[in-house]
């Protein structure tokens, strides 16, 4: 029975050595996100929350060492970090010498919670956003036991309206190549994630070996400009891990960044009302100088491949790969021709020269079209009236000089008659004008006689002229008489010119010689 007893308490104590082995050997596992690594103390971690501690906690820390711990919560969570009762660190005034620093963010610039030393052990604090960045700090002097801190996550008070988050798509790229682009749009043309999810996505760019990283920023934007707890692009260098946090871009501006290792992280978070954010980021790896045979210096301590020169895209720090290329040859126009540019071009040539070919038709067929027209609307007996028998040649050609010499007769009469009955209506007073009626009308006989004898020996002269046929209608003729009444005083105007000018005839006229001859007769 003591031999099973003495058997039972060495089982005991060996199942107690291994689980301490065990744990150590976890503490130790857990450790690596402590800088400098292994030489700060324990660092467990869990993923409600964790513990770190001093160097050699609970016995004195060494002198001469800084230690820096940077805590990271899950999306829309925050930290609580409590301290341990067994504290003891260096005082002094202002904490100027062995403290304990606590800043609200990833990096040493952050904004600053607190400065903390002596033996009464920091107050709770509670983080702004996802993280907490921790310094402990010990000068060469008097050494104290240290401290213990206790850490967990919690909602963000900023999204308790939300509610509880959706689980994160998995999404992870992987980069390498002596250049490279990477941009937000990958995680939907890749389908990593649909464009109204969360996004918690990194890319990893793995360099050859002895070889650095830089990266250029060509394109960035957040949606939500300033709220680093909704969108941000951050880079790592080194590793994923928060210690190894280069920057963090939150705001309207990012820089490039040069990194020192073979391998960087581009990480960028954006919720769901901020997946509009978006950046395009060129990475080109590179050797510090002196530079290989196939590699290209850029002036900038850098060695880039040659295949990167004249390529169109600069990938040196200072554009010395791109002048590089002009010195060779001239920059032609078609190099700076994309495809969006040769198609505008490209159809607006067409519409010019669909044009040219109309106006080209247009101004061949035009005339021709007129031609036929006019051709259409031509009529030959009009045109034969009026250029081959002229109007004013016309009315001597209607009668035969026996019908002429019968009107002349019958004209002079109704110039007779015109002439009594204008004497008549008239107011003459003088005898010379009016006078008796047998002188009117022996002076009348005479007229008569002379007017017809004049006008026989003109038609006589005229020579004979082809005759054109009328119809029956065409002889017919109508005088018409008008009327007028003188005053007093015009009545002394009256003469045998103007009553020759005055009567108006439907059947013919004669012409302006006939009618001069005529009235030097008359007279």
């Amino acid at each position: 029975m003591v031999h099973g007893n003495r058997f039972f308490h060495v089982v005991a104590g060996l199942l107690m050595l291994g689980l301490s082995g065990a744990t150590k050997k976890e503490t130790v596992k857990n450790n690596s996100g402590v800088q400098p690594a292994g030489q700060c103390g324990t660092w467990v971690k869990e993923p409600e929350g964790g513990l770190f501690t001093s160097p050699n906690y609970p016995n004195k820390y060494p002198p001469e060492r800084e230690c820096i711990y940077i805590i990271e919560a899950p999306p829309r969570q925050c930290i609580d970090l409590f301290f341990d009762e067994k504290y003891s660190i260096e005082p002094s005034w202002e904490c100027k010498f062995d403290h304990i620093e606590v800043r609200d963010g990833p990096f040493g610039f952050s904004p600053i919670i607190g400065r903390y030393c002596g033996q009464q052990n920091p107050p709770y604090i509670r983080s702004s956003g996802r993280y907490l960045w921790i310094k402990f700090v010990a000068d060469g002097e008097l050494e104290a036991m240290g401290f213990s801190a206790s850490y967990n996550f919690t909602a963000d008070p900023d999204f308790k309206d939300i509610g509880v988050p959706k689980p994160l798509p998995f999404c992870e790229f992987e980069m390498g190549g002596p250049e490279g682009i990477i941009e937000s749009q990958q995680i939907t043309k890749d389908g990593k994630a649909l464009q109204t999810e969360a996004v918690d996505c990194k890319w990893y760019i793995r360099a050859p070996p002895r070889s650095k990283i830089y990266l250029r920023i060509l394109d960035y934007e957040m949606q939500n400009s300033n709220e680093c707890k909704r969108n941000f692009v951050a880079v790592y260098d080194g590793s994923s891990s928060v210690e190894d946090l280069r920057n963090k871009f939150c705001s309207t501006v990012a820089n490039d960044i040069m990194l020192v290792s073979a391998l960087g992280v581009v990480r960028m978070w954006a919720d769901e009302g901020s997946r509009k954010s978006r950046f395009r980021i060129l990475f080109t790896t590179f050797q510090e100088p002196p530079c290989e045979a196939d590699t290209f210096f850029c002036h900038s301590n850098m060695c880039i491949n040659n295949t990167l020169v004249c390529n169109g895209v600069q990938n040196c720090v200072f554009p010395w790969d791109e002048n590089h290329c002009k010195e060779k040859r001239k920059a032609n126009i078609l190099d700076n021709l994309n495809n969006t540019n040769g198609t505008i071009i490209g159809v607006t040539c067409c519409i010019v020269l669909i044009l040219l070919v109309v106006s080209v038709i247009v101004q061949i067929k035009q005339p021709r079209k007129k031609y036929i027209l006019r051709r259409e609307d031509f009529d030959p007996t009009m045109f034969q009236e009026v250029f081959q028998e002229p109007p004013h040649y016309e009315l001597c050609t209607l009668r035969s000089a026996a019908a002429t010499s019968a009107d002349l007769a019958e004209l002079a009469e109704d110039f007779e008659n015109y002439h009594k009955l204008r004497c008549a209506s008239s107011r003459c007073v003088h005898e010379h004008h009016c006078g008796s009626s047998q002188l009117s009308s022996s002076k009348g006989s005479r007229t008569n006689l002379s007017a017809r004898e004049a006008t026989a020996a003109i038609l006589t002269d005229l020579p004979p002229q082809p005759m054109r046929q009328l119809p029956p209608q065409a002889n017919r003729r109508n005088i018409l008489v008008m009327r007028h009444t003188y005053s007093q005083d015009a009545a002394d105007a009256c003469d045998l010119d103007d009553d020759l000018e005055e009567v108006p005839t439907t059947s013919h006229r004669l012409s302006r010689h006939e009618k001069a001859v005529q009235r030097q007769n008359i007279i």
